[in-house]
């Protein structure tokens, strides 16, 4: 087995899941795959491994391998999950941080700026520029934060995937506010006020948790209406 070809067919695939050309619930056939990405089965294998590893894929008795599906109530559980864990990084990080990592904090939350001055929020390309730049926002805080378990801690709750579709649902007034939620945070931060950062990063993560159930509510009426229309 190429370590190479796993890497390449892990990259591709969970691209695809984190933007939603795999949505939830989608068969992941590995003979499919490996003919996509132009590799042997093996490799792809591999990679569907390690996808299910990081809790993307789950396998199905009889069924094979598929994007994990995603509910109402897990989208809830999760969310509130983050909301704690992420209030507290910023409680931690605007004790800790130092002048410099305040400086790169705002310096991060301009770039988010830049990305959606880029006038192009609604194009994929954009959605992948305001995703990784607010991914640089918020690693900069647990950076700072300098608290190794909650770090750990995060990882296993924020949600890839859907942290991206909260950004592709987000129309003007969505993206407007999340940049100036960062603004906010970061202005906190920098005055050392930590129970308020604590309650706008709150506020941020909960209108990305509004976007992603609105999404999941939209999704449902569609298929309920399709069944309905076929029976």
């Amino acid at each position: 087995m190429s370590d190479a070809g796993a890497a390449h067919a892990y990259a591709q695939v969970r691209e695809a899941i984190v933007e939603n050309r795999y949505p939830p619930g989608h068969r992941l056939v590995e003979q499919r795959l490996a003919a996509e990405l132009g590799l042997s089965r093996t490799p792809v294998r591999e990679a569907l491994r390690m996808l299910e590893a990081e809790g993307l894929v789950v396998s199905v008795r009889n069924r094979g391998a598929m994007v994990r599906p995603i509910s109402e109530t897990e989208v809830v559980d999760l969310y509130g999950l983050r909301i704690r864990l992420e209030s507290y990084a910023v409680e931690v990080a605007t004790e800790r941080a130092t002048e410099g990592e305040l400086g790169e904090l705002v310096a991060a939350a301009d770039r988010f700026s830049e990305a959606v001055a880029k006038g192009d929020a609604e194009t994929l390309a954009g959605i992948r520029r305001m995703h990784e730049a607010n991914r640089g926002f918020h690693d900069v805080i647990l950076t700072a934060a300098r608290h190794d378990r909650l770090a750990t801690m995060l990882a296993r709750t924020v949600d890839i995937p859907l942290v991206f579709q909260a950004f592709s649902n987000f129309g003007p007034a969505e993206v407007a506010r999340s940049d100036t939620f960062h603004h906010l945070i970061a202005e906190a931060m920098c005055r050392r006020d930590a129970a308020r950062a604590a309650g706008l990063m709150a506020e941020h993560i909960a209108q990305g948790r509004d976007s992603v159930l609105d999404a999941l509510a939209r999704t449902e009426h569609q298929l309920s209406a399709q069944s309905t229309s076929r029976g």
